[in-house]
């Protein structure tokens, strides 16, 4: 049975894994006390040779030998080795025991979706969680070796009343040369159906609902199926050990204590116990052991899974589920909170002052700032109100001057740079259209367009060189801060404006 020592630590206190150090049932002394023993036998040998059996000259060379390995010994990887192959061995440990076919969910579904408190209902929820523990007790009989040997035939399951003797001629005359498991998912499917037709299930809603949950059991049960197929790599395993061996071999000669007199670095003391290679021993030798008994958790060991238990109990709650609790209702009452504003339930003298403790809000409830760090600030550079689009800003600093005519290189240049920057509002992208002057007496042409961004308008031809001309207005409505210049000499750009780059500032020069 599983080893269960977490009430004795429910409290961190001084010493508090003291009390479970002298445990010998599920410990690693139990483990791990022959291959200690022998390691220890072989170390006394050796070093009783050494002292007592050898010759001066055989001793000479036996003390060459033990520096040889201990020199040599710590280029074996254990630590690295074994650590990664323990954390390997733990994951895949807990991950078969959430695989674990738990029929909780499965049961609850059944209660709500199978209809019917006469026999015909009653023996349509009871037949459908039999299929599924059924189908949970071939799976557990195929890789756990406890479960076996409860039932190691399929005589044994029909005595056991999971299958009927129809059942079972059904089950053996399918012929499949792979596990069976699965057969009674297959009937449970099918059961399920049957139940629908005759309107035990209401809606095909439910009956969604009740293959679902049959997946998902159906699901954990391949899981472990292939878990006990898929092992840890055959390779990695041996690596782990012949490193672990090897490496303590070596250690068998290289950390024999040598004879003081004859001067040997690190040789300064003479015992006859290896202390600190004994407890070396014991903690890489022990970690070992508990990938060795964690890597089948489906064993007889003392922490392996308690796979009979979990079929005792689960046929035991799935048929009470479905069962004597199907439609079992108390009467429905008022609780004992029901006029309560804030509900809490009352606390004994010995957690009262759990109540007493505030309650947490979040790890910054607590922080203060001071009042003029919580004042909003405007951004950067700007001086009108706040949320007011940067391109009218932009657009506000440009003065009204021929550099902003339609043919200007200004113009231009600001055009582009208000649509390069998807920011700029359609007031300021606006303020930027012209109209040009034409002769008197002909209909005005404006435009908003930019050559350089709509293909479709010709490029200007550059003005003729002259003199500055003055500035003509044109008559009629204009759009806000409009300006309209005569072409003239395209002067340097104000040093304030962004320029643009790449490949538009080569076609703006």
């Amino acid at each position: 049975m599983t080893v269960t020592y977490t009430a004795r630590v429910a409290n961190a206190r001084f010493g508090g894994f003291s009390q479970l150090l002298l445990l010998w049932r599920g410990s690693i002394y139990k483990l791990l006390w022959r291959e200690l023993l022998c390691f220890l036998g072989f170390y006394m040998a050796l070093s009783a040779a050494y002292r007592f059996v050898l010759t001066e000259g055989q001793k000479r060379y036996f003390e060459k030998l033990v520096i040889y390995c201990d020199q040599y010994a710590s280029l074996i990887p254990v630590s690295f080795v074994l650590g990664f192959y323990v954390t390997l061995v733990v994951n895949r440990w807990w991950s078969q025991y959430l695989c674990m076919p738990l029929p909780d969910a499965l049961m609850c579904v059944v209660a709500g979706t199978v209809h019917g408190r006469d026999d015909r209902g009653r023996l349509y929820r009871r037949t459908l969680m039999r299929y599924a523990g059924l189908s949970a007790v071939l799976i557990l009989r195929s890789v756990s070796t406890a479960v076996f040997k409860r039932f190691p035939t399929i005589d044994h399951v029909v005595e056991a009343g999971f299958m009927t003797r129809e059942e079972r001629k059904k089950f053996e005359n399918l012929n499949s040369s792979y596990n069976k498991y699965w057969v009674p998912c297959v009937w449970f499917s099918n059961l399920a159906a049957q139940a629908r037709r005759e309107g035990r299930i209401r809606d095909n809603s439910a009956l969604k609902l009740l293959l679902e949950e049959l997946n998902v059991f159906r699901g954990k049960c391949g899981m472990l199926f292939h878990y006990d197929w898929i092992s840890v790599p055959l390779v990695y395993t041996q690596v782990v050990t012949i490193a672990l061996y090897s490496y303590f071999l070596a250690c068998l000669i290289g950390r024999q204590f040598l004879d003081p007199a004859q001067g040997y670095k690190d040789h300064d003391l003479d015992l006859c116990v290896p202390i600190f290679t004994l407890l070396q021993f014991f903690f890489y030798a022990g970690w070992l052991k508990v990938a060795e008994q964690l890597i089948n958790p489906f064993g007889e060991d003392d922490d392996d899974f308690e796979t009979n238990f979990l079929i005792d109990r689960n046929f035991q709650v799935s048929m009470l589920a479905v069962d004597e609790m199907y439609d079992d209702l108390a009467v429905l009452e008022k609780d004992l909170y029901w006029d309560a504003a804030e509900a809490r339930a009352p606390y004994t003298a010995a957690t009262v002052f759990q109540l007493r403790q505030p309650s947490f809000q979040g790890s910054t409830f607590d922080i203060t700032l001071a009042k003029e760090d919580m004042q909003f600030q405007r951004l950067d550079g700007l001086d009108g109100p706040m949320g007011e689009a940067p391109g009218d800003f932009l657009q506000r600093l440009l003065p009204a001057g021929a550099g902003m005519a339609a043919g200007g290189h200004l113009g231009r240049r600001l055009s582009f740079l208000l649509r390069k920057n998807s920011w700029v509002s359609e007031a300021s992208t606006g303020a930027s259209c012209s109209c040009a002057v034409v002769p008197e007496g002909a209909a005005p042409e404006c435009s908003c367009g930019d050559p350089l961004l709509d293909p479709g308008l010709p490029e200007p031809e550059p003005p003729p060189p002259a003199g500055p001309e003055p500035v003509a207005l044109i008559p009629g409505p204009v759009e806000p801060f409009s300006i309209v210049t005569m072409p003239g000499s395209r002067g340097p750009a104000p040093p304030w404006l962004p320029s643009p780059i790449g490949e538009e500032e080569e076609n703006l020069a």
